[in-house]
């Protein structure tokens, strides 16, 4: 069995005949090969070459074409601001839709016109050919309301949900329409599994997320599986309020920070759900033992039961130790469940 029938497997509640293994690596893949981060972003052929050496040497199931958050918005006219050695940054203080009316006036940018998006589309197509079926192939777009707090500013959308509701209606209805666009664009690249980051859906309360974004994520993941897809959701921080929710979205793969509470997600999502993390990137994963990290990977292990995958709650920062990350792989291989 390899990777990729592997991830496929437990995706299926077949049997498999280890523990998946999918962490997220970004700045920790691009300083294993010795790749400035700047570069990383910009460069699909980087990114991939990264991304293969680390899959590689670390035992993975899959390659990510993640990277930034800043793709989409860059596309829409968004100001970036970039560096040498670190992801780029929106610049906040001057969001793209500071004025609400610039709404009105914006167009969905064409994945392949040539921009970031496509340079994300590119990456997916070379993933797929230097991997050779081996292993999954994982697409990534952002969800609804961090895509919006990356056009609107992440304070100023906040208010939005008080002061203009028909806004943000309109603001997701406008992002749902990119994301989908972009994710069939990744599919048809050769994408097995499309991520769905929306982190800043953990910084509002349940009614707000049940309200105005679940609805939109509800229908973004349908419509990736419309095309053809799978989904990965991704939410960092402190999710328990919204497990059930999450859990009722549908995608094949859901994680989980390390904030969260694996045995509640496990009761609150059912048997069925996939779900991947939790150890905490630092605190663990980067500042623990090997022995410490495989402990605290099967207290995650036993809280979710059978249908997981190994993984922290986020990114694997870029200073882990290696031996660190080798032990997730490690505990991995000596499951067989």
């Amino acid at each position: 069995m390899n990777s990729r029938e592997r991830v496929l497997a437990r995706i299926a509640g077949q049997p498999v005949d280890r523990l998946p293994v999918m962490p997220i690596t970004m700045m920790f893949a691009g300083d294993r090969a010795g790749i400035p981060y700047g570069e990383y972003c910009r460069d699909y052929r980087r990114l991939v070459e990264a991304q293969v050496r680390v899959a590689e040497e670390f035992d993975f199931d899959y390659v990510s074409a993640i990277s930034d958050p800043a793709r989409e918005a860059a596309d829409c006219g968004a100001k970036i601001q970039w560096f040498p050695n670190q992801p780029p940054a929106l610049v906040e203080e001057e969001a793209l839709l500071a004025d609400k009316t610039t709404l009105a006036r914006l167009r969905v940018p064409d994945p392949l016109g040539g921009g970031r998006m496509t340079d994300r589309v590119q990456a997916v197509a070379l993933l797929k050919e230097k991997t050779a079926g081996e292993k999954i192939v994982e697409g990534w777009v952002e969800g609804p309301i961090a895509q919006g707090a990356d056009l609107r500013g992440i304070n100023t959308i906040m208010l939005d949900f008080f002061d203009d509701e028909a806004f943000v209606r309109d603001l997701f209805e406008f992002i749902l329409e990119m994301e989908l666009r972009f994710a069939r664009a990744q599919i048809e690249a050769g994408a097995d599994l499309i991520g769905v980051g929306d982190a800043a859906a953990s910084l509002v309360g349940p009614q707000i997320y049940q309200e105005f974004v679940w609805p939109y994520e509800k229908r973004l993941v349908d419509g990736i599986h419309a095309a053809g897809g799978r989904v990965r959701l991704h939410i960092c921080g402190r999710t328990n309020p919204i497990l059930k929710g999450m859990g009722a979205l549908g995608c094949e793969i859901v994680d989980l920070d390390y904030f969260a509470d694996m045995a509640r997600a496990r009761q609150e999502m059912g048997a069925q759900q996939v779900l991947l993390g939790n150890l905490e990137p630092v605190g663990v994963v980067r500042n623990q033992t090997p022995e410490a990290i495989r402990a605290a990977l099967s207290a995650c292990h036993q809280a979710a039961g059978e249908r997981y995958i190994a993984g922290a709650g986020c990114e694997i920062v870029r200073d882990t130790p290696p031996e660190n990350v080798r032990a997730i792989s490690d505990y991995a291989r000596a499951c067989r469940a």
